[in-house]
């Protein structure tokens, strides 16, 4: 019971903190609602947790061969997850909303894949949770991750849809796109820098 509690208080810690994910789905939320945030909620969720069952199963040990990957992964990671921040600095007001492209499963699903907090993350917890020779162990984890990450990254896309209340001025809503994308491309910037 111990080791569930405490799977289940690394997977809330690591899903629930801001990061790229988080960012994007509550401007999401603001933008286009709950509901139409769903699909990149479920993306991020999905691809995180088969990033995790990944590593589990051995991409870890083929890290160690390959060290340069992570130092790669940030460059690509970081310059995916700029673009990310441009898209959102670029949609000024409701009128662009339309006209711009909604999140959706597949850039969730792309961005966990390409984004250096989740390979953390899932590098962390595979070491912190794994057991050698048994599948078990990284089956339960995958599962807990799954749902808490699933309702931590849904919270993010609720409270993006309530806070949209308070968007309903065009200087407002721009400002509001304008701190979360400047935030994306400030983690996209920071990451790369530490890595240099």
């Amino acid at each position: 019971m111990t080791l569930i509690l405490a799977m289940c208080g690394f997977s809330l810690a690591m899903s629930i903190s801001p990061g790229p994910v988080n960012i994007i789905t509550i401007s999401s939320g603001a933008s286009y609602g709950f509901i139409i945030t769903i699909p990149f909620v479920s993306g991020a969720t999905v691809g995180f947790t088969l990033l995790l069952i990944a590593t589990g199963l051995g991409v870890s040990e083929l890290l160690n061969y390959y060290p340069l990957f992570l130092n790669y992964l940030v460059y690509v990671g970081g310059a995916f997850i700029a673009y990310m921040g441009v898209q959102l600095i670029a949609s000024s007001n409701k009128l662009a909303l339309k006209k711009a492209k909604i999140p959706n499963f597949k850039e969730g699903f792309l961005l966990q894949w390409l984004n250096p907090k989740a390979w953390a993350a899932c590098l962390a917890g595979v070491s912190a949770f794994s057991t050698e020779g048994s599948h078990q162990t990284l089956l339960v984890f995958s599962s807990i991750y799954f749902v808490i990450c699933y309702l931590s990254i849904g919270l993010w896309a609720y409270a993006g849809d309530k806070v949209s209340v308070l968007l309903e001025k065009p200087i407002h809503f721009r400002v509001f796109n304008l701190m979360m994308g400047s935030g994306l491309v400030v983690v996209a910037i920071y990451l790369i820098i530490r890595s240099i």
